[in-house]
């Protein structure tokens, strides 16, 4: 087959061919009229001379004619060059075309052996999606089946502890009416040597018992600490107290004097809780460099540098019987069992909300925990299980303290409030509050009387207030120290009440 650009020559060479032809019968036409007129004009007359008019008019027209003929070849020739520009770029698309059609080819065959790969993958996930549908569902019918047995677990074992309770209550009874019956026989002071039916003994013998003062008056106002006195603790059944503050020793004191006693070196960071065992052997303090400090208190040495939080230690506290057992709590949102023996953590409970505040309970098997959310947590400290919960205030639980016979736990929150609950059923028996008196920080730390008769809480305005926990009153306002309060502490022995402040500075009251 002709190409177009062919078609378009022999239309051209034809065009021509034709245009010569009629050309030359043109001239051979008119050469008789141009002949006769190279004769004489004269001769030919009027006639011959309007034929040659005409005739020169229709030479000048084929000529027009013919310069049109050469302007459309012209035209006709460049559109057949474009023409044929415009076929090899057409041609040069196909191929191109051709190339993309073909890796299309290739792409779409090579799609569609991954979609069958990729359907054949989602498929055994399908049949592995089934697999762990069914075991789910075999583990959530295991865990419904394992929470049934907890619950009824706890339900015997609250069970049990109001059974305990019971015992106690009558135990308590029968020590009140033992007391009286002592009294009435001029044997008081023997009888004081009991608190609710337990007797705490140490090294040097037994704890005696003494009714706590009402504090009125200040007996020393020491400088303890540069930069704020964040802890403070009194030694079991003595007036010797402890002090921890920013970036610094713990120190020990005789607030008889109010003269320093010795200085305990080696600690990191500032110390925001204290706790020693009940044969004031060991001094144990919770740091905000992540450690626990536990120091000798006879020799003034470190014995163990406790390691295992990765943020700031803020509570820790000791059994009450046993000098190897401590708890601690961190802003890494655990609970830590340390064995002082080993010197090294034993167990761990993770909770949500951060804990600024824990006590171990009497029997040192479970410990309370006050926490950011203003919630109460009791804890089975060798299991790690939550017990039980309560919402004790709406702000932040600031301070735990349990009350000497274990019977009541007192909490500080944010909100300004302190509670104090019964520990067998955890249910409030006792809010206390004044309208002065203002926490000054998530480490506020309040305090129960050892006759479980009086609770003590600092402000921020530095002033201490006092409340009957029976009456629900104030029964005395302690204003030394200028600067908000951030703890305070009751002698085991009745008196002193010591409180601290935020410039360092640490009050006696009897």
């Amino acid at each position: 087959m002709q190409s177009q650009e062919e078609k378009a020559m022999e239309a051209i060479k034809d065009a021509l061919r034709a245009l010569r032809k009629r050309h030359l019968l043109e001239e051979g036409a008119h050469g008789p009229a141009i002949s006769a007129l190279s004769k004489p004009m004269i001769s030919q007359g009027s006639e011959w001379k309007e034929k040659t008019e005409k005739l020169e008019i229709e030479l000048q027209q084929c000529y027009k004619a013919q310069s049109r003929l050469s302007d459309q070849l012209v035209i006709e020739v460049a559109e057949s060059r474009t023409s044929k520009a415009s076929l090899q770029d057409k041609e040069l698309l196909i191929n191109d075309l051709e190339k993309d059609l073909s890796q299309t080819r290739e792409e779409c065959t090579r799609l569609q052996e991954e979609l069958e790969e990729k359907t054949k993958t989602l498929d055994l996930l399908i049949t592995e999606n089934k697999e762990v549908r069914s075991q789910l569902e075999e583990m959530t019918n295991r865990a419904q089946k394992a929470e049934s047995e907890n619950k009824m677990l706890i339900d015997r074992w609250m069970l049990q502890k109001m059974q305990d309770a019971e015992r106690l209550n009558e135990a308590n009874a029968l020590y009140e009416e033992m007391l009286a019956k002592l009294k009435a026989n001029g044997l008081e002071n023997l009888a004081r040597q009991q608190v609710d039916g337990i007797v705490r003994r140490n090294e040097d013998g037994t704890d005696h018992f003494v009714e706590s003062t009402i504090p009125s008056t200040c007996g020393h106002r020491i400088h303890a600490h540069e930069g704020g006195c964040g802890s403070i603790l009194f030694q079991y059944n003595s007036r010797t107290l402890f002090t921890g503050g920013q970036a610094g020793p713990v120190k020990m004191w005789d607030t008889n004097s109010g003269s320093l006693i010795k200085s305990l070196n080696g600690s990191l960071g500032n110390i925001l809780d204290l706790a020693i065992t009940h044969d004031n052997k060991s001094l144990i303090a919770a740091s905000s460099s992540n450690n626990l400090f536990v120091w000798d208190v006879n020799s003034g040495r470190v014995r163990h540098t406790l390691t295992g939080h990765t943020d700031k230690v803020c509570a820790v506290d000791v059994s009450k019987f046993s000098s190897r057992h401590v708890v601690s709590a961190a802003y890494d949102r655990t609970i830590k069992l340390w064995d002082l023996q080993k010197g090294y953590c034993t167990n761990t409970v993770l909770f949500t909300s951060n804990c600024n505040a824990i006590c171990l309970s009497i029997d040192g098997l479970t410990v309370f925990s006050g926490h950011m959310d203003g919630n109460l947590r009791l804890w089975d400290i060798q299991t790690g299980k939550l017990l039980s919960e309560v919402a004790g205030h709406s702000s932040a639980i600031t301070s735990v303290s349990l009350s000497r016979n274990g019977n009541m736990i007192l909490t500080s929150g944010r909100d300004n409030v302190h509670n104090v609950f019964d520990t067998r059923t955890l249910e409030i028996c006792g809010t206390l509050r004044a309208s002065g008196n203002r926490l000054a920080s998530n480490w506020s730390r309040s305090c129960i009387s050892p006759d479980d008769e009086y609770v003590a809480a600092g402000s921020a305005d530095g002033t201490v207030h006092v409340w009957s926990i029976s009456k629900g009153s104030i029964v005395s306002t302690l204003k030394e120290q200028t600067s908000p309060i951030l703890c305070c502490s009751w002698s085991g022995i009745g008196k002193p009440l010591a409180s601290a402040d935020k410039n360092g500075y640490v009050c006696t009251w009897t």
